[in-house]
């Protein structure tokens, strides 16, 4: 299996960029602005709800390669023949705060069932941070083994920054930039670190060992298309001049 040829350049320069408008987000203008903003932004790809619809829309408005998410393998189906490049189990963010728990054994049923169903789409799989790190580890070597071609870490939700300021932002990336560098260290496949990241630790997210980082609240969560796009650009320059660091 093969990364999405527009991904891997991206990917293998340690800057891709991944925009979440939200698992929960079937909102058709907000998602539109979102994913507007998200290529405005220079942003890589966009990640959007597992809607037909939504592929659709997103499509009309972006040439952004679109990745839709869900945890039920069988919605993906026809967000694929509705144009979808990538596909995403994950962004278990949305079930946490009303007790869903997301353990190994699900996450490989998932990951399984959306290979049998779908063999040939770039699939990514988010590893639960639920998880203590060594299980995280294991886990994405079995999702590898089932046929991931990316791993997403998580655990900005876990975090409790106790400073504002470029402190807090560190603080509050530090579960999924831990989870990052154990895993990437492990896989041999892109990892892109999720959850908590800004344009502050967006190039930590790559010298821990990410290919890319994945954001969403730092963006879907502001009130306007030029916030966004502004939030966005900041993300994609970091990692364009830690890219050129990294390059000398």
């Amino acid at each position: 299996m093969t990364i999405h040829p527009e991904l891997q350049n991206a990917f293998a320069q340690g800057t891709a960029l991944k925009i979440i408008s939200g698992l929960t987000n079937f909102q058709r203008d907000r998602v539109a602005s979102i994913v507007k903003a998200a290529e405005l932004g220079g942003a890589t790809f966009v990640d959007i709800a597992a809607s037909p619809d939504l592929v659709t829309l997103a499509k009309q408005v972006s040439q952004c390669p679109v990745c839709v998410s869900a945890v039920e393998p069988e919605l993906f189906v026809d967000c694929v023949a509705a144009g979808a490049d990538l596909l995403e189990i994950g962004n278990f963010d949305a079930f946490y705060a009303v007790g869903r728990r997301f353990e190994a054994e699900e996450v490989l049923v998932l990951t399984r069932r959306t290979r049998e169903l779908l063999p040939h789409t770039t699939l990514s799989v988010t590893v639960p941070h639920i998880l203590p790190l060594d299980q995280q580890v294991r886990l994405a070597e079995q999702l590898v083994q089932a046929g991931a071609d990316l791993i997403q870490t998580e655990g900005g939700t876990s975090s409790q920054p106790s400073h504002a300021g470029t402190l807090g932002l560190i603080e509050k990336a530090a579960p999924t930039l831990a989870a990052a560098y154990e895993i990437s260290h492990a896989v041999t496949v892109p990892v892109l670190c999720a959850s908590g990241i800004s344009n502050v630790t967006a190039p930590l997210a790559i010298a821990a060992g990410a290919a890319g980082v994945g954001v969403g609240s730092a963006v879907n969560q502001l009130n306007s298309e030029i916030a966004m796009v502004a939030a966005v650009r900041a993300i994609a320059e970091s990692l364009q001049k830690a890219a050129k660091v990294r390059a000398h």
